[in-house]
């Protein structure tokens, strides 16, 4: 066995980017960057007004109440491009530019306009209600960088500096194969000894979510040559191939014996985790291939700890693996002697603001069921027999 960080970094120095594609900006959400974006203009383009109001010289109004002449009117979108002199105001509406000469805009409440001219009930100081042009950004400087996720509140920023394409890393095609006699489909009824396929489903939901593009294949039994026929099809059409069960040490695993037999490089068959002990990592020609456990709760466990990193690695992210975190544990829990373990959990705030993280009581590696409520994995390093409620422990969160 190995350990899970080794078995990442094998997984990561064996994934390389697939390149690059443009897209709209409408299609950008969660796509990940591939090359900076640089502001092709300030920010703000101009003196910006951030109030209804009267743009003004603030020594003008060094005494109040002080009468003004009102000379124009500014609004976005139709500025007033003069220059406002000594006694005069310029009336100004929000995110209007403010007109050269003036030095403050004094907000319209503490202000009487009467026909032509305006009173001004208190003074200002210079600068006031004023965002002065290039405050928040210098054309040419770099706004996102490449290997960033973008999110919906990085839109604003593609749309602002003229981003209509964007460039991202290419999305990685993905073939998902469940093996075992004992599945049906899911529109089935599962017969005596049968149960239906969630782990298709379950990883197709994970790579999705990853952003790639997958597929699933028709459901392959325990027989060597014809899961042999699926993996060849599954990596002859993919940059990963993703399997679940048939990599244990049963009369019945038969996958690891499919992938060696087609002549796939193993690099590394048993990983010191619990759950999901038995994952295999390979590559059979360009692809990728994933040999993940059976049970439920260990293939979501080892997706996330493996297949992720190289799905969005292929894509170009900067960040691939999930960051560890700190949390407060709210019950005792067991870990194990010989393997790291990650661990379904909720996690909670309490009123101090602390971040705690209560374990699900659930029935092991096949209890999909209390798995679906799990928001976190507990990481307890191998050797961690036990950790008593209050301990600080590592965790990860799961992707939403």
């Amino acid at each position: 066995m190995i350990p899970v960080s080794e078995a990442i970094q094998i997984v990561l120095r064996h994934t390389t980017p697939l390149g690059t594609e443009e897209v709209a900006l409408s299609q950008t959400i969660n796509r990940i960057l591939a090359a900076d974006i640089i502001a092709d203009t300030d920010l703000p383009p101009f003196d910006r007004a951030q109030m209804d109001g009267y743009a003004i010289r603030a020594d003008d109004v060094a005494q109040t109440p002080a009468r003004l002449r009102i000379v124009g009117e500014s609004a976005a979108g139709a500025g007033w491009h003069h220059e406002m002199k000594g006694g005069e105001a310029v009336r100004i509406m929000t995110g209007a530019p403010v007109p050269k000469g003036a030095d403050a805009v004094q907000q319209v409440e503490l202000t009487r306009e009467d026909r032509d001219s305006v009173e001004i009930l208190e003074p200002v100081s210079t600068g006031r209600s004023i965002v002065r042009q290039a405050s928040e950004i210098r054309s040419g400087e770099t706004v996102l960088r490449a290997g960033e996720q973008i999110n919906a509140a990085m839109i604003a920023t593609l749309a602002s500096f003229g981003y209509a394409q964007v460039k991202v890393g290419r999305r990685p095609r993905v073939t998902v194969m469940a093996t075992g006699s004992e599945l049906v489909d899911v529109r089935q009824k599962p017969a005596r000894d049968q149960i239906r396929d969630s782990n298709n489903y379950t990883i197709e939901a994970y790579a999705a979510q990853s952003n790639a593009v997958a597929a699933r294949l028709p459901l392959a039994g325990d027989d060597t040559e014809e899961l042999k026929r699926s993996i060849r099809q599954g990596a002859e059409r993919s940059d990963v191939l993703i399997t679940s069960g048939g990599v244990s040490m049963g009369v019945y695993d038969f996958t690891k014996a499919a992938l060696k037999e087609l002549g796939a490089e193993i690099f590394f068959e048993r990983v010191a985790l619990r759950p999901g002990k038995p994952t295999v990592f390979a590559r059979l020609g360009n692809a990728l291939v994933f040999g993940l456990p059976g049970n439920p709760v260990s293939v979501a466990v080892t997706f996330n700890l493996f297949v992720r990193p190289a799905l969005r690695a292929m894509q170009g992210a900067t960040e691939t693996t999930l960051p560890h975190e700190h949390a407060v544990l709210t019950r005792d829990l067991k870990g194990s002697l010989d393997r790291e373990s990650y661990l379904p959990a909720i996690l909670l705030t309490d009123e101090k603001g602390t971040l705690l993280a209560e374990p699900l009581k659930w029935g092991g590696s096949s209890d999909f069921v209390a798995f679906a409520k799990a928001t976190a994995l507990i990481d307890l390093p191998a050797g961690e027999k036990s950790i008593a409620a209050g301990s600080a422990v590592q965790i990860v969160r799961l992707p939403c």
